[in-house]
């Protein structure tokens, strides 16, 4: 920590963002100088939230059957040393006189929960959790859903049943997007269509390809079913389509994309309450920009050995 700039109890709010990114910035105020609250926030969305595990799970078991653990492993590697990195460049640009504090914490007196204490504290936020994630997701999908029942070619009409996705306004805005993405290897309306929406909400993308695709959401089945189901061959088909062939490459391009831009709206709620709009934009481009680079260069890179 103090190699990036920021006090030991720094590391609280970025184990908490492995989690979930929402608590995790909350967390930012147990440090007492400003500069440090700052720097955490922003590092905090780069640890890779439990929500981005489900997609990691779905893809190394449709792309690596047979690694899928080592896969998902890996990219929890690669989220701490974006952590030293982002925090680096930060300490080494904007902070470079950043203070330095030596460890203090004041520990409370701890005594031994009982059992209902435990469940019940368990149960109240478990459930606050699900409500709240369960609500970004049925909104999302009734967004998606929305746009692709609005035809944005002549000739139909809305909720037609013939109506492709692709001819939707739904397709529209991810045909519009498609072109940013060429460069990483996955420049295709139906890839690009749920980094869309998971930017709203990380566990909307298995959704959003599930009614892309008109087929079943596979994300409780197990790994071999994943690995056959209709949805897993249609999204491998646009991977080889839109890579040119290096379709490996580009899975671990959109994989750290995933990982490196915008979690979710509700994490830059938080970081707006804490650390202000300003930063909050900061921290916006930087992901955008930052994830955009580096599966650019993960694809580039990649597609000359696999």
């Amino acid at each position: 920590m103090r190699a990036i700039g920021l006090p030991g109890k720094a590391f609280i709010p970025l184990i908490v963002g492995f989690g979930c990114n929402v608590p995790a910035i909350s967390a930012t105020r147990v440090l007492g100088n400003p500069r440090h609250r700052i720097m955490t926030a922003l590092l905090v969305p780069f640890t890779s939230c439990s929500a981005r595990l489900t997609v990691y799970v779905m893809m190394g078991a449709v792309f690596f059957p047979d690694n899928a653990g080592t896969v998902v492993f890996a990219m929890y590697i690669v989220s701490i040393l974006l952590i030293v990195l982002v925090g680096l460049l930060l300490r080494n640009t904007l902070w470079r006189a950043m203070p330095s504090e030596p460890l203090v914490i004041d520990l409370p007196t701890y005594q031994l929960p009982t059992a209902r204490l435990a469940l019940s504290v368990t149960w109240l936020r478990l459930k606050g959790f699900l409500r709240t994630a369960g609500g970004i997701i049925v909104a999302t999908v009734v967004v998606v859903w929305l746009l692709m029942s609005i035809p944005a070619v002549p000739g139909h009409s809305f909720a037609q049943e013939d109506l492709a996705p692709r001819d939707s306004a739904y397709g529209a805005v991810s045909e519009a997007v498609s072109p940013v993405f060429e460069p990483a290897g996955f420049g295709t309306w139906s890839l690009t269509g749920p980094l869309v929406t998971g930017f709203v909400a990380k566990e909307a993308v298995i959704s959003t390809w599930a009614q892309t695709y008109a087929v079943e959401d596979v994300t409780d089945a197990d790994q071999s079913e994943q690995a056959a189901s209709p949805l897993a061959g249609h999204i491998r088909a646009d991977f080889e389509a839109a890579s040119g062939g290096h379709m490996l490459a580009a899975v671990w391009a959109y994989m750290v994309f995933m990982l490196a831009y915008t979690p979710c709206v509700a994490t830059l709620a938080a970081q707006k309450r804490e650390v202000g709009w300003k930063w909050t934009l900061f921290g916006l481009g930087t992901q955008l920009v930052g994830a955009w680079l580096l599966a650019v260069v993960v694809f580039q890179g990649l597609r000359l050995f696999l």
